[in-house]
């Protein structure tokens, strides 16, 4: 019988692709009030995998990371994408909207996205919410799986989640966590 352990706490990273660079700190603000200070932000990045988010957010997106001070509790994902989801809704004009976040929470082991969306490789962890088991972490670097995004499986990418992943792994010795919701 395996004897149940809570894991350590992970380090959450939220993307936020869109054209308008404005909005960027407006949304920052909302998700600090809920998340704590953010530690680093990084981008913009040219987002240049596909043309799916041009139709709703227009040309020219790009990527800003937020990695955040505080450690998470690894069940609150759920919690965290609706609340990126309640803040997207927020921002929608005529039905579209001006950026998508992603959470997803940094582990020593992997790297797993929040989404809506069902896959055979994504766990239910309810309201509606699923894990995608985006990156692992195997000999010295995230490496990509068959299904994983193509922006996330990007070297570049990958290079910035590696030193993220060593900022994590120091600042394990001291966390501090959000409380479980």
């Amino acid at each position: 019988m395996s004897v149940p352990k809570i894991p350590e706490p992970a380090k959450l990273v939220i993307s936020a692709l869109t054209v308008r660079e404005d909005l960027l700190e407006p949304v920052s603000k909302l998700l600090v009030e809920d998340l704590g200070p953010i530690e680093e932000e990084i981008g913009p990045i040219p987002f240049n995998y596909t043309k799916y988010y041009d139709r709703e957010m227009g040309p020219g997106i790009c990527r800003s990371l937020w990695s955040f001070a505080r450690l998470v509790d690894r069940g609150s994902l759920a919690r965290i994408k609706l609340l990126t989801n309640r803040i997207e809704q927020s921002y929608t004009t005529d039905g579209k909207r001006r950026f998508n976040l992603d959470p997803a929470l940094m582990s020593l082991g992997n790297f797993v996205l929040a989404t809506g969306k069902d896959n055979a490789h994504r766990i239910y962890l309810g309201e509606g919410i699923f894990a995608d088991l985006t990156l692992i972490f195997r000999a010295g670097t995230y490496r990509s799986l068959e299904w994983t995004y193509p922006d996330y499986a990007d070297p570049v990418l990958i290079g910035i989640l590696n030193r993220i992943r060593e900022n994590y792994k120091c600042g394990l010795k001291g966390s501090t966590t959000i409380a479980h919701q």
